[in-house]
């Protein structure tokens, strides 16, 4: 194993996430703009992985966030009571009102079908978890006294503000300082980053983040516009990298970042509906590819990537081989991709039966 992992009996969480959520409004079959009802739920990257570690595959974890003490709020916490993620490290901000100085963030998101791709509109300005700033939180006592395996975070939360990309570093180094493997997500938005200066900014945060993170993971735009590496092979509209192109892209990764693992999902979008899918996993000196999806059907995609990596962390923390960790993650992301909202239904033994390669059939 490339990785040395605390042993579960010493630490209080598997997993640790440190990230926003926020309520999605999904409009099911219609549009945003036309709508006139929503199914709610809730998502963020960074507690995706959490939750899919949690409610898929029975690992104790945990998630650092910020709410606004209101109905939002609550509902928001009703929602995560059912993915079972420990919110005990959740800080809960005073209402001013009518959300002036501090609100819980909102995801307006479209599935997407066949030709039309799926669109997301964020409403997440000065949000409580965008406000956190480093001191907020006892790290040391969180990985030192409780203890933690696993700590996850990403670009996301990061790019929220000028102080959630400190308190980020600030988390990173203290879970190094207790022996936790810190995993990262690149998960580069352009909407997030366009009004704070971009890719550049975006490079010059993720950069400062890298030398800490054991376990990178990101897509190919990822490794391109959020830490600057110029990607072989990939085309102008990011639809699709050959595998060879990212190999030589992670080689020349890892002479500047010499993270012990680097791992990304590879999709080919047909449609919106309609994707080829696969995985890759760098890790002790050698690469590893899942088993490659030819056409698979997407009911909906956001979560997906978050799925894939809760499967890779799943097979890590149990122990498996970097091979099994990546089709787990393969397999865990398309059948997150298979069922409505940004977290995983789906089950430990449909994840292992994907794997072995068994037919849909139904099950009776």
């Amino acid at each position: 194993m490339p990785l040395t992992i605390k042993p579960k009996e010493n630490c209080r969480w598997d997993l640790l996430a440190l990230g926003e959520i926020m309520l999605r409004f999904d409009p099911r079959d219609r549009r945003v703009s036309t709508t006139r009802s929503f199914d709610v739920c809730e998502g963020g990257g960074e507690y995706n992985v959490a939750r899919g570690l949690k409610r898929c595959f029975g690992l104790n974890t945990a998630v650092v966030t910020a709410f606004v003490d209101n109905a939002v709020g609550r509902l928001l916490q009703d929602l995560i009571f059912q993915g079972g993620v420990d919110q005990s490290l959740v800080r809960w901000v005073p209402d001013d009102g009518v959300g002036r100085l501090v609100r819980n963030g909102l995801n307006f998101t479209e599935r997407g079908f066949g030709v039309r791709a799926a669109l997301g509109c964020s409403d997440r300005g000065h949000t409580a978890a965008s406000q956190m700033k480093p001191g907020d939180v006892d790290w040391d006592e969180i990985f030192g006294r409780h203890g933690v395996r696993w700590f996850h975070t990403g670009g996301i939360f990061c790019a929220l503000s000028e102080t959630t990309a400190e308190v980020a570093l600030e988390a990173a180094a203290a879970a190094r300082r207790h022996g936790a493997i810190v995993s990262y997500d690149l998960n580069y938005r352009a909407s997030l980053w366009k009004a704070i200066g971009s890719k550049e900014r975006a490079q010059a945060v993720n950069r400062r983040l890298a030398p800490l993170v054991d376990v990178m993971i990101g897509n190919e735009e990822d490794f391109s516009a959020a830490l600057g590496f110029e990607v072989p092979g990939m085309d102008e509209n990011i639809t699709r990298i050959e595998t060879a192109g990212f190999q030589r892209m992670i080689e020349t990764v890892l002479k500047e970042f010499p993270f012990q693992v680097v791992a990304t999902t590879l999709r080919k979008a047909t449609t919106a509906s309609r994707n080829d899918w696969g995985a890759l996993c760098y890790c002790d000196g050698a690469f590893h590819q899942a088993k490659e999806r030819k056409d698979l059907e997407i009911y909906d995609r956001v979560g997906g990537g978050d799925g894939f990596a809760s499967g890779l962390i799943y097979g890590f923390l149990t122990g498996q081989t970097p091979q099994w960790a990546v089709e787990c993650g393969a397999a865990h992301g398309a059948l997150a991709m298979t069922t409505p909202g940004d977290t995983t239904m789906a089950t430990l033994p449909e994840v292992l039966q994907l794997m072995q390669g068994k037919s849909a059939r139904i099950a009776r």
